[in-house]
């Protein structure tokens, strides 16, 4: 892609914008979507399997739009602005519509719907991070998408923890079996989604408005009007022969960073599923046999039988724990990504200085102490301490491998290789939503407790393994100062 220029800081900054809305979406579904499912009645075991949408949408979505991306121009839209316009739309109107879900079975339909629209959006935004910056401005263009990134989730879980302050309610009149208050979503998460519906549309235009996007050169040109005049079932098929082919032409560092992202994307899925469940026990003191006592109750409701007022009073006491769990979750989260805030930036230069690939393996210890040191900490505030570590973590995850990356594929591939990243993020978390339901079943006693300990254990196992990551001067080498 030919005409890149040096592009000042407020210039790289308009064009990650949109990232905080996309990412607001992504905060809810971390922190509100699993304890969504709990209120309406999922168990434990049932969790990993009912985010089977995010690893396969995000597996099947990305890396076709990616490909489509790449051959694909509009003198008035663009190429990567279109998709990224469309998903956020799409997102919006899901989030719009979640909170208001009747029952577990139209939550999961729209998770599944609201997935495939912020994969539409995500994968296209990386690549036109890419297409838009000079080699020396790469790991600061993604490191501020990593701002955004903790900006977003920030905002999405300062949202929840503040609303349940504020608006959290006790159970209806007449008690746990009131109709209104079996199986129901707390008001007060309404309103952290109609916010992320907004913000997800209007950061996306501010972006759409401010970035103008690079034409392709003559050569790349020819090649889209070729990729047009095609039959239909040819430029069906020709993102999937895309795909394959850039698999088999992937860098030496992508085959040695797929096995690093193994380890790290499963810990990182087993963290956002559990963190609230694993807050019930090991700061508020629910046992599973309290959950499943409180579940038997509320079962009892639903079937219209007579619930003692003892029990309707144990039930309606684990409800309300349980949306303190969800607002302490969002707490942690918060801080973490506020961290990540923080930090993204400050990476650019020590990365510059001491190499991503060891500020990447720091990072990576980090999370893993993080993950393993919260389940004994039974202070709310002194959980926070865990967060900066993981904080630091993630704003390495969210940039410096996509830095890595972008310097080894091919610029006229950009938006399909971008796509294989996202495979490889995805493949982990397709995996942990269809084995960790066992695991956590019958090896770990059912206890979210056990699921975040082995969460952490993997993320050490991932640090390790990038030790090992190709560590080349055309890799890793100093930037320029902006």
């Amino acid at each position: 892609m030919a005409g890149k220029i040096r592009l000042s800081f407020w210039q790289i900054l308009n064009m990650n914008v949109g990232f905080l809305g996309i990412q607001f979406s992504f905060g809810l579904q971390q922190t509100a979507v699993n304890p969504i499912f709990s209120f309406l009645g999922a168990h434990h075991e049932d969790l990993p399997l009912l985010n089977l949408a995010g690893p396969v949408t995000g597996l099947l979505v990305q890396p076709i739009i990616g490909a489509i991306s790449d051959k694909t121009w509009s003198p008035r839209w663009g190429r990567r602005k279109p998709f990224f316009l469309f998903g956020a739309i799409l997102g919006s109107l899901c989030l719009f519509a979640f909170p208001f879900s009747p029952g577990l079975w139209f939550a999961v339909g729209l998770l599944w719907i609201l997935d495939a629209a912020n994969n539409t959006a995500m994968e296209p935004y990386r690549a036109f991070v890419g297409d838009k910056l000079i080699d020396s401005q790469l790991t600061f263009g993604y490191q501020m998408q990593s701002l955004f990134v903790g900006a977003g989730i920030v905002l999405a879980n300062a949202s929840l923890f503040l609303f349940q302050d504020w608006f959290s309610e006790p159970v209806v009149e007449g008690g746990l079996c009131a109709e209104a208050a079996v199986t129901t979503i707390p008001a007060w998460v309404y309103y952290s989604f109609f916010l992320g519906a907004i913000t997800s549309v209007t950061t996306i235009l501010w972006s759409v408005f401010k970035t103008p996007e690079i034409p392709p050169s003559n050569k790349e040109l020819l090649e889209i009007n070729k990729s047009k005049e095609q039959p239909f079932t040819s430029r069906l098929l020709d993102p999937i022969k895309e795909i394959i082919r850039a698999i088999g032409g992937m860098p030496k560092l992508m085959k040695q960073l797929s096995l690093v992202y193994f380890f790290q994307w499963y810990a990182l899925f087993i963290y956002w599923q559990f963190i609230a469940p694993m807050l019930k026990t090991s700061l508020l003191g629910i046992s599973n046999e309290d959950i499943l006592k409180s579940e038997s109750i509320m079962d009892s409701c639903k079937a219209g039988e007579t619930v003692s007022q003892l029990d309707m009073s144990f039930a309606q006491n684990i409800q309300s724990l349980s949306e303190q769990a969800l607002s302490q979750a969002a707490l942690m989260n918060g801080t973490y990504n506020f961290v990540t805030m923080i930090v993204a930036l400050l990476m650019v230069p020590i990365a510059a200085k001491y190499g991503n690939k060891k500020i990447y393996v720091v990072s990576l210890f980090f999370a893993a102490i993080a993950m393993l040191s919260m389940p004994f900490i039974h202070d709310k505030w002194l959980l926070l301490a865990p967060m900066v570590l993981l904080g630091i973590g993630w704003a390495a995850m969210m940039g410096i491998p996509y830095a890595m990356v972008s310097r080894v594929i091919p610029e006229e591939k950009r938006g399909v290789y971008m796509g294989i990243v996202n495979m490889m993020i995805v493949i982990p978390m397709l995996i942990q939503t269809i084995s960790f339901g066992p695991i956590i079943k019958n090896i770990l006693n059912n206890n979210a407790v056990n699921a975040i300990l082995f969460g952490g254990v993997f993320f050490a196992i991932a640090a390790v393994l990038a030790t090992q990551l190709q560590s080349a001067k055309t890799i890793d080498k100093k930037e320029a100062d902006l």
